[in-house]
């Protein structure tokens, strides 16, 4: 399942969204995302190893080496922000009731944003162990709500309460789906 023309839409409207929210949390200042370099794609950009079926999105890390020089002043990397369309959308459509597309890929905009900002920054460690990239994860559930609360809707509220550290969408989709049947 890939996203249509309106949806694409929205995950643009998103990420501008959230690229200025972030710069203004992070003071990132005039260079802004332009020194935190990333792309976004959707799943039908992506290559094989970037697709997964364990998040809405997850971060590759690539990085330029000018001449294929390793210490050459102009490398730098960058990260590819992978959109898993099906999982974004089959969320979508088995919470109808209480979650809408354009605040659930808001929050994943700025959720991944956040990471870019962080790891740019040395803040979090892009290599770190499995028990270190679960309480990263933590930390950018607990900013992204940070950013995104003050101006929150209904709908945004919803959103954000899903991804408290108590309470996981994907629990919330399952007792939907158990109560369904």
């Amino acid at each position: 399942m890939y996203f249509n023309r309106e949806q694409m839409a929205v995950v643009g409207w998103s990420f501008s969204r959230a690229e200025v929210l972030a710069e203004r949390y992070f003071n990132l200042g005039r260079g802004g995302f332009r020194n935190n370099r990333y792309d976004v794609q959707t799943r039908f950009y992506l290559a094989d190893h970037e697709v997964g079926d364990r998040a809405f999105a997850h971060l590759c890390r690539y990085a330029y080496r000018k001449h294929g020089e390793d210490n050459n002043p102009e490398n730098f990397n960058f990260f590819k922000i992978c959109l898993q369309d099906g999982r974004i959308l089959h969320a979508v459509e088995r919470s109808t009731s209480f979650v809408k597309l354009v605040p659930l890929m808001e929050y994943i905009a700025m959720h991944e944003l956040i990471h870019v900002v962080r790891f740019n920054r040395g803040d979090a460690d892009f290599d770190a162990s499995v028990e270190e990239k679960i309480i990263e994860e933590e930390r950018v559930h607990e900013l992204t709500r940070t950013i995104l609360a003050p101006g929150a809707d209904h709908d945004m509220k919803l959103v954000i309460d899903c991804f408290r550290s108590d309470l996981h969408v994907g629990d919330i989709f399952s007792e939907e789906e158990r109560l369904l049947n």
